[in-house]
């Protein structure tokens, strides 16, 4: 990155992913961050919280940081942002007003002080030495969304956030007027949203989705209704309390995050009927009519609320058998599986279940195809880099770039820490930094590598397999036999012969090792585990993480060599 007069634009998270957005650009001694998001473990991160993008590269320019720019308050967006805080100086965040709310809450959760969150519309205008930044109103399933358009010495490129385009949306409409004023004015390079990219057509408009919704209410006016959504979806929220108040129903709220959203909604202004929210005991006392109940678990979340009633095992609220429920949301990838069997644990219970698949009650906050055509089309740019998105995604949405006129040779399919260089004569390819995945595991922040995640993974399938030997070393002196314990891996009660076998070479390998003059408990925990292997695979076919432990009683201390 020597050459100063190139403007520098890369990920450190969202490319090849949906999750974890991160963005940088960079010019000389200035650099402006959009997005810190987190992305959900997959089910092969065994005890991972989450996954954040590698912040090395903002720590050693550290210096040049202008401040974090956030386009709306997803997780995928806002997630990270404590975790940034605690490791690098961000002078200013300039946020939305719904995503200020959910930021400073998410803060405060973390005792985390920080009071540079400045509000920004569609009016702001930053400028700094080197940018002009502006902002511009996008439709998307939580309010508060907007797109950046970044004015660089090089030219101007627009990031266009998670988007759609709603003629009838629940909320205000895309600012299309503005797009194409910044289009006319000369656009050099679009980064958009790509996650809907494989899907024809356009999406379904929430007005759809809430003329479905409220059909629903009408026609099951005597029935108990439970809602499963995504809890940042606040039109959906504020569309349902709507029509609750309309039928006459309270509403009784389960999940801290439906919580924390409701009250964020209401502060914003966008809920206006909270003097219809109960309690679960109020609910339980209500005829089944009068009530509805909104509940986090679309995902299928085990310990999310809507689990926990479809499997009888929630404190507060037992199921019915006339109950309505409704899932108004789709699985994100991944959780299809979760989700089937929350569905299945609710068809078992002899209750009516509504799902995406059967009536629209969903509709996703992210363009598909046609949208994307009139996202190109709006700002006319002369390179293309789709971003948020899985490969596959990334790929369809440059060639649907492709059919819209732009050369192919201008599109560009990036990994996270590619490096795009912006010269005023056109954008290449120019190196990478550091963009790794840091996980996240309680407190931990990137103590946990890949080597303990494979160590998990092999305890989880394989099991471990303990054995305890006391010695004296002073005497050189094996104290009675190992004992062996075992966890998922082999029944000792039914591998008699086996753990015999284990014990007796066991003895013999501590027994040789203890009369070397070279004696170690390194050497002692390598052979150990070399001459056990071979006897586990040929009796049980799998090895698992062997723990030799030793007890040295002359020294009153435990070496453990595992």
């Amino acid at each position: 990155m020597k050459n100063e007069l190139d403007t520098k634009v890369f990920a450190l998270g969202g490319l090849g992913e949906v999750g974890k957005n991160m963005y940088c650009v960079m010019h000389n001694n200035e650099l402006i961050i959009i997005d810190a998001g987190i992305m959900f473990p997959e089910d092969d991160l065994l005890g991972i919280d989450y996954v954040i993008p590698d912040y090395t590269f903002l720590k050693q320019n550290e210096n040049k940081i202008k401040g974090l720019f956030i386009t709306h308050g997803h997780e995928d967006h806002i997630g990270g942002i404590p975790f940034l805080l605690q490791t690098i100086n961000i002078p200013k965040i300039y946020a939305p007003a719904q995503a200020k709310e959910l930021i400073d809450k998410k803060l405060e959760e973390r005792n985390i002080k920080y009071k540079n969150i400045i509000i920004y519309t569609e009016e702001t205008k930053v400028k700094t030495k080197y940018f002009n930044i502006e902002f511009f109103r996008t439709t998307h399933s939580i309010p508060d969304s907007h797109g950046i358009s970044i004015g660089t010495p090089n030219g101007t490129i627009v990031m266009t956030g998670d988007f759609k385009f709603d003629m009838t949306p629940i909320g205000p409409m895309s600012n299309i007027h503005k797009m194409a004023e910044i289009g006319k004015n000369g656009v050099k390079l679009l980064m958009s949203d790509s996650t809907n990219a494989l899907q024809e057509g356009t999406s379904l408009s929430e007005s759809v989705v809430d003329e479905n919704l409220g059909d629903i209410f009408e026609t099951y006016e005597n029935n108990r209704i439970i809602i499963a959504t995504f809890a940042s979806n606040i039109y959906r929220l504020k569309h349902i309390f709507e029509t609750c108040k309309k039928n006459k129903r309270k509403v009784a709220l389960f999940g801290r995050s439906m919580d924390t959203s409701v009250e964020i909604a209401t502060k914003c202004g966008y809920i206006q009927d909270k003097d219809i929210i109960i309690t679960a005991e109020e609910a339980n006392h209500l005829k089944p009519g009068e009530v509805c109940l909104l509940c986090t678990g679309s995902q299928g979340e085990p310990l999310a609320a809507l689990s926990r009633i479809a499997n009888g095992t929630h404190r507060q609220i037992k199921l019915m058998p006339n109950d309505i429920v409704v899932f108004s949301s789709s699985p994100i990838p991944g959780n299809t599986s979760s989700v089937n069997k929350t569905i299945n644990q609710l068809y078992l219970k002899g209750v009516k279940v509504f799902t995406n698949k059967t009536y629209d009650i969903h509709s996703s906050g992210h363009a598909k195809q046609e949208e994307l055509k009139l996202m190109i089309r709006l700002f006319k740019p002369e390179f293309f880099a789709p971003y948020h998105g899985e490969y596959r995604m990334l790929k369809i949405h440059t060639d649907v770039a492709k059919d819209c006129g732009i050369p192919k040779q201008n599109t560009f399919v990036l990994e996270n820490g590619d490096v795009l260089s912006i010269t005023k004569k056109g954008i290449r390819k120019t190196g990478k930094v550091q963009a790794d995945d840091i996980f996240v595991d309680g407190s931990r922040i990137g103590d946990v590598g890949n080597v303990i995640i494979k160590d998990r993974k092999l305890m989880s399938t394989n099991g471990i397999l303990a054995i305890i030997a006391n010695i004296d070393s002073s005497n050189k002196t094996l104290l009675g036999t190992p004992s062996v314990t075992t966890r998922g891996y082999i029944l000792v009660n039914e591998n008699e012969e086996l753990i015999k076998e284990i014990q007796k070479k066991a003895e013999y390998i501590i027994s040789k090792k203890l009369k070397d003059k070279k004696f170690n408990f390194i050497d002692l925990k390598n052979e150990r585990i070399t001459e056990l292997m071979p006897i586990l695979t040929n009796k049980i076919g799998r090895v698992p993480i062997i723990l030799p432990i030793i007890m040295d009683i002359s020294k009153n201390k435990i070496n453990h060599e595992n």
